[in-house]
């Protein structure tokens, strides 16, 4: 072979002799093998053993328990409910009871934490102290003392139904909830209702045109101004097209309790309460570390553009600080979801309480924390796909 030509060298064959441990990647198929074996070997007895005894103790097996008449009462309800429904009903009360608490609770969190994480960085002495010292307490206070703290002081701390504080008109706060005027049934106000799904919509593609134009352009658009335009605007047209009604439904006073408008009761209260104030401070101390994660370069060349504070936090550092803020951010999410399991320490009836007492009257244990799981896992997959599309959606792109 001449010395300038090329030639393709192969990997040299194994040695007859060489056994399969020997090569790392057939050793590593083995062991993989065998722990999937031992697993399953693990799995098969410990349903053997679950089925003997419960056929043992004449325990039946199944979901066919839910199509039952549940016989208990939920004293909370998004949807109507009475005992004479069935468990699977019951349990679909604790699963919204259990979404709006943690709905709720994370879109308020998220905010408090964002406003408190800022503050702790300002140069107003006051309001960053405040800010520290706000951190450093909830934090060091376990979640379950706090619900309890909460749960007393709406109990104990407020004036009976007769004695009701009434801060505001149409408003009530004594140790039954907090009840306060609603607008009165009116078909318009589905209508507004309806109609900020499309305002939704729309501002969706206006954001994507906007972004477009700047891309090709550099020229910004009022996307923020223009969206809340559409979703006050349009709501606002069909309820005055529907006929524009003002009246009110106001609770008033009747025997030991108020009746009309609309109530937060004192469990729910507490609990919001709770796991909001509880959760904030540490989704205070993301924001936090995600600001100053971004360079202090950033602010000084956009003081130099003549931006002011509030555009620069805005449209510089928030931008770049969510990197590092949303997957911390993302676990104190599932922290909240996880927490609200608690609430069946002070009385409210989330799905955790319901499928307790559902286990209690049926016997159906396994089936009962099977369902809690599976519930809980929802949860979690749910709100960590959302976060990490959003991940995905504002990360940088270098081009």
């Amino acid at each position: 072979m001449h010395p300038n030509d090329t030639a393709t060298t192969a990997a040299p064959p194994a040695a007859p002799g060489t056994s399969r441990w020997q090569d790392p990647a057939k050793r590593a198929m083995i062991y993989q093998a065998a722990v999937m074996a031992l697993a399953g070997l693990l799995g098969w007895y410990l349903l053997t053993n679950i089925l003997t005894n419960l056929e043992r103790q004449s325990i039946a097996t199944g979901f066919g328990f839910l199509g039952k008449e549940s016989a208990f009462e939920i004293g909370e309800s998004i949807i109507p409910y009475s005992a004479a429904d069935n468990y699977l009903r019951a349990l679909a009360v604790g699963f919204l009871n259990t979404v709006k608490v943690a709905f709720i609770g994370i879109v308020i969190t998220v905010l408090m934490g964002t406003v408190i994480g800022i503050a702790r960085l300002s140069s107003n002495w006051l309001v960053a102290k405040l800010a520290g010292i706000y951190i450093e307490v909830l934090q060091g206070i376990p979640v379950l003392l706090q619900l309890f703290f909460w749960y007393a002081v709406f109990y104990e701390g407020l004036p009976a139904p007769r004695q009701s504080l009434n801060p505001l008109p149409g408003i009530f706060l004594n140790n039954r909830g907090l009840f306060f005027a609603v607008p009165a049934a009116h078909p318009a106000w589905n209508m507004a209702v309806a109609a900020i799904i499309p305002a939704a919509i729309l501002s969706y593609f206006i954001g994507r045109w906007a972004r477009q134009r700047r891309d090709r352009s550099g020229r910004p658009f009022p996307v923020a101004r223009s969206s809340t335009a559409l979703l006050v605007g349009l709501p606002l047209v069909a309820w005055w097209i529907s006929g524009a009604p003002t009246a009110m439904d106001t609770p008033a006073l009747h025997g030991f309790n108020f009746t009309g408008g609309a109530s937060v009761s004192p469990e729910f209260g507490a609990l919001l309460l709770g796991l909001v104030l509880y959760t904030a401070a540490f989704v205070a101390e993301i924001v936090r570390a995600g600001i100053q994660s971004v360079s202090h370069g950033q602010t000084e060349a956009a003081r130099s553009l003549g931006m002011r504070p509030g555009q620069i936090l805005v449209l510089i550092i928030l931008p770049q600080a969510l990197r590092v803020i949303i997957p911390p951010l993302t676990s104190q999410m599932l922290n909240l979801t996880k927490n609200s399991s608690l609430a069946v320490a002070i009385g409210f009836p989330d799905f955790v309480s319901v499928a307790n007492t559902t286990m209690n009257q049926t016997g159906q244990a396994i089936e009962g924390v099977f369902m809690i799981m599976v519930v809980y896992l929802f949860f979690s997959l749910t709100t960590s796909a959302f976060m990490n599309w959003y991940n995905r959606r504002i990360k940088l792109v270098e081009r």
